[in-house]
């Protein structure tokens, strides 16, 4: 019965994001792949879906969208793992591309969902987001908030809220392991600065500072493959020699990436600011 089910759900829900996504969705999911011996990446090629596998449980980080959650689940057992025991799904925030597919995971996988409050309103439609989803309210399940943890088995995960890219961003760090070597790290949950406003801005430039500060980062993982460069760094992965540096551990490269990301609010702020200064004006004008 299950065999069939997962073929099933996946016509089923392919239609549905062809409704609501037309034919512009050519997105692509390939073949699940090890990261870190605890680590796995089940997602597509336009958003990040990550497997921690711990001793009381696995654990999913971002659900994706549409169609795509059945791959998940399709890839969890490919990896040779039961998707049954997906214990916790976390959203880094509730636009519908990384939030969508937990409606359809939590159904089958009865796993706990966890989210920070702002972007529940988001997903249970209290709160009008234009990148919300059309087609899925979800009734609010485990309210994270800034300082929580997880302690699973041998792993502890830490939850940071992050503003910005939506009021509730939610970034995780947890360990990764490479034989008997142990790295931080670390997944931001709002990349983008698709948004707009003065405020929203200088809460986004805030949560990078935030970032910049914290010690030990070395392994970025993206809620975006190309965010950062996830599939290219894989390759590289794949063709590893013996006793050479794990191409996913970069503590330089991770803050200079994250200095990019300021750089680029900067530039944002003062845009922001220009807008918010021509309207004033404008208001003025027609008093």
């Amino acid at each position: 019965m299950k065999k069939l089910l997962l073929p099933f759900l996946f016509c089923f829900l392919s239609v549905l994001s062809k409704a609501q996504y037309g034919e512009y969705d050519t997105v692509k999911a390939g073949p699940p792949f090890k990261i870190f011996d605890n680590l796995y990446y089940v997602g597509n090629d336009f958003v990040s879906s990550y497997l921690l596998v711990t001793d009381e449980g696995l654990v999913l980080l971002d659900a994706t969208y549409g169609k795509y959650p059945v791959h998940i689940l399709q890839s969890v057992k490919e990896l040779g793992f039961d998707p049954m025991q997906i214990k916790y799904i976390f959203c880094t925030h509730a636009h519908y591309d990384h939030f969508e597919g937990a409606d359809t995971l939590q159904k089958i996988t009865h796993a706990r969902v966890g989210m920070t409050d702002y972007d529940w309103k988001v997903a249970d439609g209290t709160i009008y987001n234009e990148y919300a989803s059309k087609t899925v309210k979800m009734k609010r399940d485990w309210t994270i908030n800034d300082g929580d943890s997880l302690k699973l088995g041998n792993n502890v995960l830490h939850f940071y809220v992050t503003p910005g890219h939506t009021p509730g961003v939610l970034s995780l760090a947890f360990k990764v392991y490479d034989g008997k070597k142990s790295y931080t790290a670390f997944m931001f949950g709002g990349i983008g600065q698709n948004f707009t406003g003065v405020k929203q801005t200088q809460l986004y430039l805030n949560s990078v500072n935030r970032l910049l500060k914290m010690k030990n980062l070395s392994v970025n993982i993206t809620n975006h493959p190309g965010a950062g460069n996830i599939f290219e760094k894989a390759e590289k992965l794949k063709n590893r020699k013996p006793n050479t540096q794990h191409p996913f551990v970069d503590a330089k490269g991770f803050k200079e990436w994250l200095l990019g990301l300021k750089k680029d609010a900067l530039k944002k702020l003062k845009l922001e600011h220009k807008k918010s200064q021509m309207a004033s004006q404008l208001k003025e004008t027609n008093i």
